[in-house]
């Protein structure tokens, strides 16, 4: 496969780079990466941003015209995830137009696709998506929160754990069981919800780094109207998996690496003694870049096929697998290359890269967990990839 950028591509990568220069601090990057910046200065900058950039349509680069997108294509769209990514650019959740909004547009209705769609368009809606429970992780379809019809209503109980962003989010894509005598993957639907809704409490898990990103959401005796179911009923889990293809295609995990290794590179020409204590360090980072041009060919083949109109399935499980593993193993190059002063933290005038190698380890050990797990995503490679039967 040909990953050649047309100039048109080429102009808009360029496009997006002149914008974060203008519009985020030349050290934002930096700063976010050592911890310099607070959660509340991200989301406030994030608010700003999405406004610059929802005037621009590019919050929904590849959607269509008439959801408030301007057909840019998938390739655009990814060379944009790869700038912003490379650059920390915070935007807040992502979940609205990567994973909601494409959901909608496919297994929604017209009076939902016109309700939903714009305020995911112009950067007003902030989603997150509730899926995993305290006993349904990597078994998802396993999901005991239900959803029980009560005249034009339907009302939930139960509980989601690590749901990204349910603090900062007004809006909810739910998995609930429906039909409990169904089979697992066949008793499940889909609905929107207003976080604010009554009987929705969430509360916040914070890591071993001390960030909040995730929480646990609780529903007790939730009401919601019938026009909020998304689709057909009980036929949720096929939405849900789509939605998570979209998930494991992005090229920003690479991006993000990239920027990392260029960090621990940097850090062994300020001080050279580095890798005369540990030459085979040397050969380390190489492996690294080597890891990463492979896995930015992985990525850059989702939005391809996405643009011949085709559906990543174990393709997006190979970029999120070998992503996340990569992740894990540039940190642990960190680690080994700087040896005890990784573990010196911020704020030490003995610190290397602001204290921020023993933290970007500790963040992570997640990676590999976070939307599907590595053996998850292996079990998908085999089965829809290789066509080998389920073990």
């Amino acid at each position: 496969m040909d990953f050649t950028f047309s100039d048109s591509e080429l102009r808009f990568q360029d496009d997006v780079k002149n914008f974060l220069r203008k519009h985020l601090p030349s050290d934002y990057s930096d700063k976010s990466f050592i911890g310099d910046i607070t959660q509340e200065q991200k989301l406030e900058i994030a608010s700003s941003l999405r406004k610059l950039l929802s005037e621009r349509n590019w919050l929904t680069l590849a959607w269509p015209e008439k959801y408030g997108g301007i057909d840019a294509g998938y390739i655009k769209q990814m060379l944009y995830r790869e700038v912003t990514a490379y650059e920390s650019m915070p935007v807040g959740s992502t979940m609205g137009v990567d994973w909601v909004g494409p959901a909608i547009m496919l297994f929604g209705d017209e009076e939902q696709k016109a309700k939903y769609l714009p305020l995911i368009s112009n950067g007003t809606d902030q989603w997150c998506t509730l899926y995993s429970e305290p006993g349904s992780g990597s078994d998802l379809a396993s999901l005991q929160t239900r959803a029980v019809r009560d005249g034009d209503e339907w009302v939930i109980n139960g509980s989601k754990i690590w749901t990204s962003g349910g603090h900062t989010s007004n809006m909810g894509w739910l998995a609930a069981r429906t039909d409990p005598n169904a089979a697992k993957h066949r008793g499940i639907s889909t609905f929107v919800v207003d976080m604010n809704t009554p009987g929705i409490e969430v509360r916040p898990l914070v890591n071993m780094v001390n960030e909040h990103n995730f929480n646990e959401v609780f529903f007790e005796d939730v009401r919601i109207p019938d026009s909020n179911l998304v689709g057909e009923e009980n036929r949720g889990w096929y939405q849900v998996a789509t939605a998570l293809d979209y998930e494991r295609s992005g090229v920003a995990t690479y991006a993000e690496g990239k920027r990392n290794l260029e960090r621990l590179v940097n850090v062994t020409k300020e001080d050279v003694g580095i890798l005369k204590q540990n030459p085979a360090s040397r050969y380390e980072l190489a492996d690294r870049w080597v890891e990463l041009q492979v896995g930015y060919n992985v990525a850059y083949r989702i939005p391809f096929l996405q643009a011949a109109g085709q559906t990543p399935n174990h393709e997006a499980s190979i970029s999120k697998l070998y992503g996340s593993e990569l992740t894990q193993r540039i940190a642990q190059t960190g680690l080994k290359l700087l040896g005890m002063e990784a573990q010196v933290t911020s704020g030490s005038p003995h610190a290397k890269l602001g204290g921020a190698i023993a933290k970007t380890y500790l963040s992570s050990v997640s990676a590999t967990i976070a939307a599907g797990t590595s053996e998850v995503q292996r079990n998908i490679i085999a089965q829809r990839g290789l066509g080998m039967p389920r073990g």
